[in-house]
């Protein structure tokens, strides 16, 4: 159970409205927002969280929208790095919504079961995404020549939107470990 509770939609002030339609209404929900929304119809994942300081969670929440739906890296790619992400927080929720919108991209088993081994991914392009991510979280750096193969691949921008991709999904698993956002029920977790 999440240490804060859902925001009923007829209690949300007009700061939270706007969070929440900007969430519900935008590129996520793909036209269902019904998706975005647990059982008792508040927010699900993170998304509940930002209600709770309107003003940062609208400015997080359009990060994000921006992030994954207008960036130069290539689906594939960018949710490697998500699950990448996930993976080093044991992020459950972020974990569980990523491996599946992953899925949907194209990213294969094999490297999603390499990410969960934490081993690096046979294929070249994943395994530079996968290898500076991971450097990023668990060493706070990466190397030049690391630098240098991310740059090759996704030039100056895309290496630059990596870096922002890794840093907006370690404060997403933030708010998930911090808040224990719960996965939907019927889910097993993953790192248990």
């Amino acid at each position: 159970m999440s240490r804060l509770g859902p925001v009923p939609a007829d209690t949300m002030s007009e700061a939270q409205k706007l969070v929440f339609d900007g969430i519900t209404g935008g590129p996520r929900a793909k036209g269902n927002p019904a998706e975005m929304l647990n059982e008792e119809g508040a927010l699900r994942g993170p998304f509940n969280a930002m209600l709770y300081s309107p003003e940062m969670g609208n400015l997080l929440q359009q990060l994000g929208g921006k992030l994954r739906y207008e960036t130069i890296i290539p689906a594939t790619l960018r949710e490697l790095a998500i699950i990448t992400v996930g993976r080093h927080f044991e992020a459950e929720y972020e974990w569980w919504a990523h491996v599946n919108v992953g899925k949907k991209e194209g990213l294969s088993q094999e490297t999603i079961d390499a990410v969960m081994a934490g081993e690096i991914p046979a294929d070249p392009a994943e395994a530079t995404v996968y290898q500076f991510v991971s450097d990023l979280q668990s060493k706070n750096r990466v190397s030049d020549d690391l630098y240098k193969k991310a740059l090759d691949l996704l030039g100056e921008q895309g290496v630059t939107e990596l870096v922002f991709l890794a840093g907006y999904y370690a404060t997403i698993s933030h708010i998930l470990n911090a808040f224990e956002v719960g996965l939907p029920s019927g889910v097993e977790p993953a790192f248990e």
